[in-house]
């Protein structure tokens, strides 16, 4: 079905050409008749049970390929073209470094089921719309600690985000720690734009180096980031564990939205509050489409004269047309 899809005649014209087939074919049958010889028979007793010699079954064979010949020098003439192609695809891609909180202060349940659990989600769904971006991981608590370098390898990555949980670091929340340590994986990325998104629910409390020094540093880089702030307005439900099982405590949700605006200001990106897990699934589409990956797709197309084999099929049919004229339909003087 797909044989002639990628054809094309160069010359569509000489199909106009075809025309004189038809034409020839009248013409030829006119001229059998003028031939023809008028003999009166008193009976066709004598011819029953005669049959046509070869010579008489083949005597419009020679008519039969000359028209034949004819149809692949028009079809040759109209120059049909074989075309392939293909795509070069040039991608621009965006080299992110996606820092996350971890401290303990993220077991609360004001997002479902969890803070920590909202997050690894939307995130992971976040990395599976970027295919064409590197990404890495870096996770903070009282430290910071690089959880995967950037990376293509996506399959690796969301198998190490999979594993998060509360407590894997000591406990506190040192933003410009985990900030810093974002910056150090990236800075040295040679893609367009390098991108950090960093999601925390608290105050920075810990650390040597401050959130508003690590956002200078992000900005001496052209590091772009993102920040969001995880966490109701007021107050949370956060899991106690007693002796009687786990009791739940309201507590107050304390986030340094001044700082964190500050540094995604200062860096060209743009700070987010999601008081909800369905606000930080729109955060994350947000970021998705005001960090695109760019897409430069080159169309190639290549061509091929596909007219000898017809020239062929012509000369062949010719000479077999010949032929046949001087051999087995060889006319007697």
């Amino acid at each position: 079905m797909h044989l002639f899809d990628h054809i094309q005649f160069a010359n569509k014209g000489f199909f106009w050409l075809l025309l004189l087939i038809p034409a020839l074919i009248v013409v030829y049958i006119l001229l059998i008749r003028l031939r023809q010889n008028k003999l009166t028979f008193s009976s066709f007793e004598n011819f029953k049970g005669y049959k046509p010699s070869l010579r008489q079954r083949f005597r419009h064979l020679p008519f039969i390929l000359w028209l034949l010949a004819l149809l692949a020098i028009i079809t040759a003439l109209a120059r049909p073209q074989s075309s392939s192609g293909g795509q070069n695809v040039n991608t621009e891609g965006v080299d992110i470094v996606m820092a996350i909180d971890i401290s303990t202060s993220m077991l609360a349940e004001d997002l479902r089921p969890n803070r920590i659990e909202a997050a690894k989600k939307v995130a992971l769904d976040f990395i599976d719309s970027r295919p064409d971006d590197r990404i890495g991981l870096v996770i903070f608590a009282g430290e910071s600690f690089t959880q995967c370098p950037i990376t293509s390898d996506h399959a690796v990555l969301k198998n190490l985000f999979a594993g998060l949980e509360s407590g894997l670091l000591a406990d506190g929340t040192a933003i410009g720690e985990g900030l810093a340590t974002a910056v150090s994986r990236i800075k040295e990325s040679k893609a367009k734009s390098k991108v950090i998104i960093l999601l925390t629910d608290g105050v920075n409390n810990v650390g040597e180096i401050s959130p508003q020094t690590a956002g200078d540093i992000a900005k001496t880089f052209n590091v772009r980031v993102y920040t969001i702030g995880v966490g109701t307005r007021g107050m949370a439900p956060y899991p106690f564990p007693t002796p009687f099982g786990i009791q739940y405590q309201n507590v107050p949700v304390d986030i340094d939205e001044t700082t964190l605006k500050g540094i995604s200001a200062e860096t060209g990106g743009k700070y987010f509050r999601a008081t909800h897990t369905a606000q930080l699934k729109s955060i994350y589409a947000e970021i998705d489409k005001l960090e695109k990956t760019r897409i430069e797709v080159t169309t190639f197309r290549h061509k091929s004269e596909e007219f000898h084999p017809l020239v062929l099929l012509a000369l062949i049919l010719l000479a077999v047309e010949r032929l046949l004229q001087f051999t087995l339909l060889k006319k007697l003087p």
